[in-house]
């Protein structure tokens, strides 16, 4: 008898399972992803400081290793079109000595590399890339992007990657950008995103993927990955990890400026 009320109960949760549309699903899924990230304390995230080893790749050779302190300020835009971060990329020695050395600057104007020397535009092709991948980013779009105007959740059911049971959501916006994420079934924090950008060079569709481990509580129950992996087209090109996470710092709006009286350099060609 218990044998066969069991069944019964896998079978009636069965059907439930398969009586949710796509887009509930997919709507069930980012819940229980936000109340895993800390729910509210995760959706009113004012600030956040990571700071560790960051590593940067060329056809799969290390070509860059940093200790940084990646700045993010959330502000939310008028239009979804701006961007809803403003993000300094401090750059230094060593954790023992934490001097800046110089950092990478990233607003709505433009993006400018910050040093004693004074302040020089970087390249104009890394302002509509950084804006791109933010607005795929997932952590941005549970944090910024939720409510906007056309977008659209759907679930592509539950699958297992690397040897992790997990849901998949696509998320798509109005203007037809998708970002496929796979959510852990146990933990329900994502742990894999997926986009597709068109390289303004050549043309080529690049796969960018990136990859998030290693959550912890960061404070006031909110979890955040302190390893992060980028991928293009299957090779790494970027990895951080993070040794501190803090969020809520109250952080200086200098650090999200360009210094007053700075030297304006020639642009990076």
């Amino acid at each position: 008898m218990m044998h066969r009320l069991s069944a019964i109960g896998a079978l009636v949760f069965s059907v439930c399972l398969h009586a949710e549309d796509s887009q509930t699903r997919a709507r069930r899924v980012i819940d229980e992803a936000i109340a895993a990230l800390g729910g509210p304390a995760f959706l009113n995230m004012q600030d956040r400081s990571e700071s560790g080893r960051v590593y940067s790749f060329y056809r799969e050779q290390l070509t860059g290793l940093a200790t940084a302190t990646i700045y993010t300020r959330y502000q939310p835009p008028s239009d979804p079109h701006l961007l809803g971060v403003r993000e300094r990329d401090s750059f230094a020695k060593s954790h023992k000595d934490e001097h800046e050395m110089y950092a990478d600057l990233f607003t709505n104007d433009g993006v400018w590399d910050i040093s004693y020397r004074g302040v020089r535009p970087l390249p104009k092709d890394r302002l509509p890339r950084y804006k791109e991948s933010q607005r795929h980013n997932i952590f941005y779009i549970l944090r910024l992007r939720l409510h906007e105007p056309g977008m659209i959740f759907e679930s592509q059911g539950a699958d297992v990657l690397d040897n992790r049971p997990v849901e998949i959501v696509n998320i798509t916006d109005a203007d037809n950008n998708t970002t496929t994420v796979y959510f852990d079934q146990t933990t329900k924090v994502p742990i894999r995103q997926v986009f597709y950008r068109r390289d303004p060079v050549t043309k080529d569709r690049d796969e960018e993927v990136t990859v998030f481990s290693k959550y912890r509580d960061v404070g006031g129950g909110v979890q955040w990955p302190f390893d992060i992996q980028r991928m293009r087209n299957g090779e790494v090109i970027f990895q951080i990890y993070a040794e501190s996470v803090k969020i809520n710092q109250g952080l200086a709006d200098s650090l999200f400026e360009l210094p007053q009286n700075a030297k304006m350099l020639k642009e990076v060609d």
